[in-house]
C-alpha cells in the first residue's frame, strides 16, 4: 500500500473532524475514492491525536468489518470526540492536532504456555497485542513500544488497560498480535 493510501487516509479522518466541528479549513482535496479498491475494501484502522506530542485520543477497530473509508472517519470522530479519557476536542485545538492513522493486519493468535513465554514471544517494535480475560480486553498498538520498550512492563500496562491488576496472570489469558502500516501528518 502506498503513500498515496496513507495521504489520502489522513485527509479523511482531519476532514471528518473538522466537518463535525464545522470547520472549514483549506487542505487538499480527498483523491476520487472510487479510484482506490482498497479504500472500499473491510479494513481496521486506529486514529491517533496528538496535540504537542502528547495523546489527546485513539480509538480504533481490531478487525475489518466495514469498508476502510467509513472506519476511518467513524474513528476519526471518536477519538476527537468520545475518547472517555479526554474531553471532546473543540475548535480551537484542530489546527493544533496531528492526525495519524494506522492500518491493522489481521490479529493471529500467540500460543504460549506460562506468562514468561507470552512475554518471550513478544516483539518489540513489530507487534501491536490484544490481551483477552473473560470479559476483558486491552490492546496497545506497535507504537507503545516507543514508551514502553520492555516486554514485561509493556504486557503489565497492557494488564492494568484491560482493567486487570498488573500482576494478574491465568491460563484463560488470550493473547494476540498484529501488525500496522501507519502514516502520520506532518509536524
Amino acid at each position: 500500500m502506498s503513500s498515496d493510501l496513507g495521504n489520502t487516509l489522513l485527509l479523511l479522518a482531519r476532514q471528518a473532524i473538522a466537518d463535525r466541528l464545522a470547520v472549514s479549513h483549506a487542505h487538499a482535496p480527498v483523491p476520487d475514492l472510487s479510484a482506490t479498491p482498497e479504500l472500499m475494501q473491510p479494513g481496521a484502522a486506529f486514529v491517533t491525536l496528538t496535540h504537542h506530542g502528547e495523546l489527546r485520543g485513539c480509538i480504533g477497530s481490531l478487525e475489518a468489518w466495514r469498508p476502510l473509508t467509513e472506519d476511518v472517519v467513524a474513528n476519526a470522530c471518536a477519538a476527537a470526540f468520545s475518547d472517555p479519557r479526554f474531553a471532546p476536542l473543540t475548535v480551537e485545538e484542530l489546527a493544533g492536532i496531528r492526525v495519524e492513522v494506522s492500518l491493522l493486519t489481521a490479529a493471529q493468535s500467540i500460543n504460549f504456555t506460562s506468562e514468561a513465554d507470552a512475554i518471550q514471544q513478544l516483539r518489540p517494535g513489530v507487534d501491536g497485542v490484544i490481551l483477552e480475560h473473560a470479559q476483558q480486553r486491552g490492546t496497545f498498538l506497535p507504537q507503545v513500544w516507543e514508551s514502553l520498550p520492555e516486554a514485561r512492563q509493556f504486557l503489565r500496562e497492557l494488564k492494568r488497560k484491560a482493567g486487570l491488576p498488573a500482576d494478574f496472570w491465568s491460563d484463560q489469558v488470550k493473547l494476540s498480535r498484529y501488525q500496522v502500516q501507519k502514516w502520520r501528518e506532518a509536524p
